[in-house]
């Protein structure tokens, strides 16, 4: 038996992101979660979410770690994890009506933010919402000092990592056919970002 992972964060955060997608994703329909990472999120997600269809998905070296959270769901709308990298040209998916990701954008190099926008914009339905969590820096500036710190350590575990400008993303979203309809200040410097598919 596999011993659940546990993330502080994801224990922190999962109430003030909940209320956020309450607010938008309210119609029956399917979610893809890039990056479910603990499980976590998905569990609570899920639970607290019925009317929506919760797909998982991460690298394959992180599925045990998910499959073990949702062992212990008793729902049947959360989806066992399928193999995604956002790098793959092809995507294993059919359509969503949304998508969710939270703190996968600092963690990615930027080419793989750039493929992960690529693969939302192709697989979202007209009007779909992608959902983003996570720190960003605005005009090209981190928003506290704390944040500042976190990105000096995601630059120590890998030179590819950093907190990704707000500006950036939203432009190279829109170039996909994402626009921006909300940016949501969230606890502990962190913003969820909500774009829908024109």
């Amino acid at each position: 038996m596999i011993e659940k992972p546990f993330s502080q964060a994801c224990e922190n955060n999962k109430q003030p992101i909940l209320e956020v997608l309450q607010r938008h994703l309210t119609a029956p329909g399917s979610v893809l979660e890039i990056g479910s990472g603990t499980g976590q999120h998905a569990v609570w997600f899920a639970g607290n979410l019925p009317h929506l269809q919760w797909q998982t998905s991460d690298l394959v070296e992180n599925h045990p770690g998910i499959r073990a959270w949702l062992a212990e769901y008793e729902g049947e709308n959360l989806d066992a994890p399928i193999a995604l990298d956002v790098a793959a040209r092809d995507w294993p998916l059919s359509e969503f009506d949304a998508v969710f990701t939270a703190n996968t954008a600092h963690i990615m190099a930027w080419p793989e933010v750039l493929a992960m926008l690529d693969g939302v914009a192709q697989l979202l339905v007209p009007g779909g919402l992608l959902i983003v969590y996570g720190p960003f820096n605005y005009n090209g500036r981190f928003t506290s000092e704390s944040n500042a710190r976190f990105n000096d350590w995601l630059l120590e575990q890998a030179p590819h990592r950093a907190i990704r400008d707000f500006e950036v993303v939203c432009e190279e979203a829109g170039n996909r056919g994402l626009q921006l309809l909300e940016d949501v200040a969230m606890p502990a410097n962190n913003r969820c970002l909500v774009f829908s598919k024109r």
